[in-house]
């Protein structure tokens, strides 16, 4: 499967992408880092810049319906640039519209809400989106993982990078049930 990893060009928190993306190659999948502008990506540690990563892809040059999947790393500054570009938006809103699943770890589901993709769903975040995920429709549970099928797709949230074992087992569990 052809997983999309959705970042901002700087700001994701780097082992919410490390992680999920080499658990995805090494259930054989094939995951695409996307993003709003070619070149390469800046991740971070916390506050503090990280290694860079090449965009195989760019928003507004793909779509949904090439990939299996949709993965959202987190980090505070990555899905508050995202939620601001209209294609990002866009490009998420159309996994929900389609039915693929998706998977979103601690402050990526801010993209979600600017997505209007929550409303219905049941999932958990990093504990500062609470207020946001409610105003904007969904029920917040502090869970370490969760999985939301009440909607058009598969909704797979975490918490923090605490939870990336289980958010990483739990998205590619679910995403292979989506697909098989």
């Amino acid at each position: 499967m052809r997983i999309a990893f959705l970042t901002a060009p700087e700001g994701v928190e780097q082992v919410e992408l490390t992680e999920p993306w080499q658990a995805a190659k090494d259930a054989g999948h094939e995951p695409v880092l996307v993003s709003t502008q070619s070149g390469e990506i800046q991740g971070f540690n916390h506050l503090d810049k990280a290694d860079t990563f090449p965009v195989d892809e760019v928003v507004g040059d793909t779509s949904a319906d090439s990939f299996g999947g949709l993965v959202l790393p987190g980090g505070v500054a990555n899905p508050d640039f995202l939620r601001t570009d209209a294609k990002a938006v866009a490009f998420v809103r159309d996994f929900f519209e389609q039915g693929r699943p998706v998977a979103a770890i601690c402050h990526a589901p801010w993209t979600l809400v600017e997505a209007d993709v929550v409303r219905g769903r049941t999932m958990t975040s990093w504990p500062s989106l609470r207020t946001d995920l409610r105003n904007a429709g969904a029920t917040w549970v502090d869970e370490q993982v969760k999985v939301c099928d009440h909607g058009s797709n598969v909704l797979v949230t975490s918490r923090k990078p605490d939870d990336l074992k289980a958010f990483c087992e739990t998205y590619l569990a679910e995403f292979a049930k989506a697909v098989g």
